[in-house]
């Protein structure tokens, strides 16, 4: 669209004046107003217009200023973080803030702390050094006790000694530098102290015989009181009365007897001996046939209540093997099983000595001759094993594996004998049935003592009790573990060999294998007056795991209720 010239004009006039009235402004503001031409209303219009122009102008050169100092300040800081150390800088200017007296204060407290704790840690050195005559040990329960709490100090002060310098390290921490000395005579002297430790078995000092048999004369085992665990220790005397009768011991036929052959190894008691000292029955019924298949005498240990302890029922047994007894039941002594005299080495040989080729002494599980050798640590028989009578080798690998599977290295073993256990023990003074709130504490006391992560469980009581008991056993707050072997389960391996020999469902290798993994447990907690827990026992103190927290349940006390009898 074009624009007319009368349209320049008026921009012209309108330019013109403003410009001239701009200088005349500067010059002289009061005379420029009084020579406005063009009337009011037009140099109203043309003050305002004047005045928006400034105001604009002003505006923009504000902004600019902004901007300017802006960058000035942006580069300034740049400057100042690539000649300056960043870490230095903040460290210099926090530094005059008003937390440095604070941390003096921290500084100061924490040495002096440091010196407090060392002083302790003196104070507890005089007290082990004060600790460490052991009292002397005697049967009685008073000396027991005195042994149990010298046990507990030394385990107090050991565990109080290291927190005590794990508490100094953690103080010292803050203060170390790269020349720092601060160790003392005291921080090279070892503390620890293992309150479960194992026991000393003094092998050195035991006590045996040479088992070195004439190989055409035969000692027959005959051991029929109580269960398996009741054999075991018999047959082992029995081991002992072949030895000092220079006899070989025949191990009882499956038919007559337990199977031995499944549960201990019958032919690394030859190899521990380094000659053929024990015999199958089968074994034995091969030598016998070429001469004769009988028991030439018959020798009873007891005479009372019953001569051998043996009944028809056990006599027909044997005779059904093939096996003739020629004579009748003889006893050399008059001796009751409720009240078992003391017998010597020499009272065996002397009364049980024979020209026979085959005797057999009944059972001798309740016999007490040489206790002190019997109860030795590998038994009374010299060898070069740690003990004679052991588990199979199938067994002893399946308990490994167990044990490799769901328990590890530290874990306590407890027998929880329940079944049968309320009339037995209530038939006792004092009872060794205890109420299971009363069992868990027992037990509570004992983890908190052997530091045991998990309790292995063998019992034959109901799920009812060991549920009850599982969540009654806490120390610190947390519930301990409670492990029973599980069912078979074809994922897990761990029981793989007991499967691929057919054996996993004998009772007896069960049984034998429950032995077993409690006895490689770090600490056994047993039931009083059980032959099972007597047979761990013993194999504790063969293999050299028996533990000085080893004891049986509540031991020194009395169940806390105790019901009437019928």
């Amino acid at each position: 669209m074009e624009r007319n010239s009368s349209d320049d004009e008026e921009d012209h006039q309108h330019l013109i004046p403003q410009n001239d009235t701009r200088i005349r402004h500067r010059e002289d503001p009061i005379s420029s107003t009084a020579t406005t031409t063009g009337g009011n209303q037009r140099s109203a219009f043309q003050i305002e217009d004047i005045l928006q122009r400034v105001q604009r102008r002003w505006k923009i050169s504000l902004n600019k200023r902004y901007v300017i100092v802006f960058v000035s300040l942006i580069i300034s800081i740049g400057l100042l973080f690539l000649l300056t150390d960043p870490r230095e800088l903040f460290s210099a200017n926090f530094s005059s803030f008003k937390l440095d007296p604070l941390s003096n204060r921290v500084k100061e407290s924490e040495l002096r702390a440091l010196y407090l704790l060392r002083q302790q840690q003196l104070a507890l050195l005089s007290l082990w050094n004060g600790t460490l005559v052991n009292p002397s040990l005697n049967q009685s329960e008073n000396d027991l006790r005195s042994s149990v709490l010298f046990e507990d100090v030394k385990s107090a002060v050991s565990k109080q000694i290291s927190l005590n310098k794990e508490i100094q390290n953690v103080l010292l921490s803050p203060h170390r530098s790269s020349n720092y000395s601060g160790g003392t005579e005291v921080d090279s002297v070892n503390f620890s102290y293992d309150r479960c430790r194992k026991v000393d078995q003094k092998l050195s000092d035991r006590k045996t015989v040479e088992w070195k048999p004439r190989s055409d004369k035969f000692l027959f085992a005959i051991c029929l009181s109580g269960q398996m665990s009741n054999h075991l220790i018999c047959l082992e005397k029995h081991m002992f009365f072949a030895a000092l009768l220079d006899r070989v011991l025949v191990i009882p036929s499956s038919k007559f007897d337990y199977q031995y052959d499944r549960v201990i190894d019958i032919e690394g008691i030859n190899t521990c001996l380094g000659r053929n000292v024990v015999v199958s029955f089968d074994q034995f019924k091969e030598k016998a046939k070429k001469n004769h298949f009988r028991i030439d005498r018959f020798i009873c240990y007891f005479s009372s209540p019953q001569l051998c302890y043996v009944d028809e029922e056990h006599i027909k047994k044997l005779k059904g093997l093939g096996i003739s007894i020629d004579g009748k039941l003889e006893a050399p002594w008059s001796e009751d099983i409720k009240k078992p005299s003391k017998r010597t080495v020499q009272d065996v040989q002397t009364k049980f000595k024979s020209d026979d080729d085959v005797i057999a002494i009944g059972d001798v599980f309740y016999a007490d001759m040489e206790q002190d050798w019997v109860m030795q640590p590998g038994g009374p028989i010299n060898h070069k094993c740690k003990t004679l009578i052991e588990p199979s080798k199938l067994i002893l690998l399946t308990a490994q594996r167990f044990i490799q599977t769901f328990l590890g290295k530290n874990f306590i073993a407890l027998h929880f004998r329940r079944h049968g256990f309320l009339k037995f023990c209530n038939a006792k003074s004092p009872s060794c049935f205890y109420p299971i709130p009363q069992a868990a504490e027992c037990i509570a006391r004992i983890v908190e003592r052997s530091n045991g992560a998990v309790i292995y469980l063998s019992t034959d009581a109901a799920e009812s009790e060991t549920s009850l008991l599982q969540s009654l056993v806490v120390v610190d707050g947390k519930i301990v573990p409670l492990v029973k072997r599980p069912p078979r389960n074809s994922a897990e391996k761990w029981d793989a060999l007991l499967y691929r020999h057919g054996i996993e469902d004998d009772s007896q290798v069960d049984a034998m294998l429950d032995k077993t993994i409690c006895a490689m447990s770090s600490v056994f907690i047993g039931a009083s007056g059980s032959t099972f827990t007597e047979d761990i026992l013993r194999l504790r103190k063969d293999w050299g795991t028996s533990s000085t927290c080893d004891e049986y349940l509540c031991r020194g006390e009395e169940p806390n209720f105790i019901a009437e009898d019928e």
